[in-house]
């Protein structure tokens, strides 16, 4: 009779895997959660870029952009309030919440330019300029081109 021998791994190879796979995991993961933000942060952009369109076809038609009492909402609907547009037409099917469920705040006359439209990223309670994706920004110029 022949011994049979059993063959597989030995635990201190067992473990140097686990532990290659850690080191791996740790580089990773990081990068791979890091994503979903940066997509909503790309998202916001270009809602932004979008609005920001309708604001300049707005004064296109109108000579003027909404006031800060008409809001974004007079993309949308014909305001009531003056100075009521005179050649208004819809620039919006409907106004876009930002990633995050939030609406968009718009500012006219602007602090950065003739309007400010922003967003806070994720919540804005930490209110600098970090968790700020606004028209003024490089970035989301750029975007534009």
């Amino acid at each position: 009779m022949r011994s049979k021998r059993v063959e597989g791994f030995t635990l201190i190879e067992i473990m140097i895997v686990v532990i290659i796979i850690a080191v791996l995991a740790s580089l990773i993961v990081p990068k791979v959660l890091d994503r979903p933000t940066q997509a909503r942060i790309s998202v916001a952009k270009a809602n932004i870029n979008a609005i920001s369109e309708a604001l300049e076809l707005y004064k296109f038609d109108n000579d003027l952009y909404p006031t800060q009492d008409q809001g974004l909402q007079a993309l949308v609907t014909k305001p009531n309030l003056d100075p009521t547009p005179k050649r208004w037409r819809g620039y919006l099917n409907k106004l876009p919440k930002d990633p995050w469920g939030n609406e968009y705040y718009y500012i006219f006359p602007g602090e950065h330019s003739n309007y400010d439209i922003y967003c806070y990223v994720e919540d804005k309670s930490n209110d600098n300029d970090e968790n700020i994706i606004g028209n003024w920004d490089e970035e989301t110029e750029n975007a534009k081109q």
